[in-house]
């Protein structure tokens, strides 16, 4: 089972959810909003893990992070069930999370 750290507030987050739920991906969705501990293990993934460098690097979050159960993080959902013969069945339309209007 995955942990996944989001935020409901986050679309990319949505359309992970949704096609995870659609392919029946076995995952724990944490909203990061939800509590301060939530918020906190994500910031030390976020804090200690280079996967994150790249997005650190242009503002964005990194959401949503995808955590396996060896503790190694991926932020490409698309790509795992692309991998995995899945099909990106969900696309949002609307508002981003970075300023410049692009992704989490």
């Amino acid at each position: 089972m995955f942990k996944v750290y989001g935020s409901a507030m986050c679309p990319d987050c949505r359309e992970l959810k949704a096609n995870f739920d659609y392919h029946k991906v076995d995952y724990q969705f944490i909203d990061i909003n939800a509590s301060l501990k939530n918020l906190g293990e994500f910031l030390y993934y976020r804090d200690h893990d280079p996967v994150f460098d790249h997005w650190k690097e242009i503002g964005d979050i990194g959401l949503p992070a995808i955590v396996r159960e060896d503790g190694s993080v991926f932020l490409d959902w698309e790509e795992y069930l692309r991998a995995n013969g899945k099909e990106i069945v969900y696309r949002e339309s609307g508002p981003a999370c970075h300023l410049d209007g692009r992704g989490c």
